[in-house]
């Protein structure tokens, strides 16, 4: 199965949209393959609006996410995996959705947690 996660930002990105709220990521930039405006990354994440009027040729895929934007008046391509979003929320109330950092790539579901046999006895 494909992963879930690039559906949930989309999806979570047209509901805030269609809310006329503002749509943040929050990622991960230490992650390999980021190229990130580097004088806006604190502690290692970055936060990016990506409301339709802040970017341009904007795409939420499967694989990453992609835009560009002005940054100090500078013009910058924006490439983040989507492994690296750590969340998407909007900016006027924080509802979105915070995604784990272990978050498996391939789709899988995670293991069945192992529990021992259950005891039984008879009661008279």
């Amino acid at each position: 199965m494909t992963p879930l996660k690039p559906y949930l930002i989309r999806s979570i990105y047209e509901w805030i949209i269609d809310n006329h709220l503002t749509p943040h990521l929050l990622i991960d930039a230490k992650q390999k393959g980021c190229s990130l405006p580097e004088d806006f990354i604190q502690n290692g994440k970055i936060v990016l609006n990506i409301r339709p009027e802040a970017v341009q040729n904007l795409s939420l895929g499967n694989e990453d996410i992609q835009f560009d934007a002005r940054f100090s008046g500078k013009s910058m391509h924006i490439f983040a995996p989507v492994t690296a979003v750590n969340a998407i929320y909007a900016k006027e109330n924080g509802k979105g959705m915070v995604f784990d950092d272990h978050d498996d790539p391939s789709g899988a579901p995670p293991p069945e947690p192992t529990s021992p046999k259950p005891k039984l006895r008879v009661v008279k």
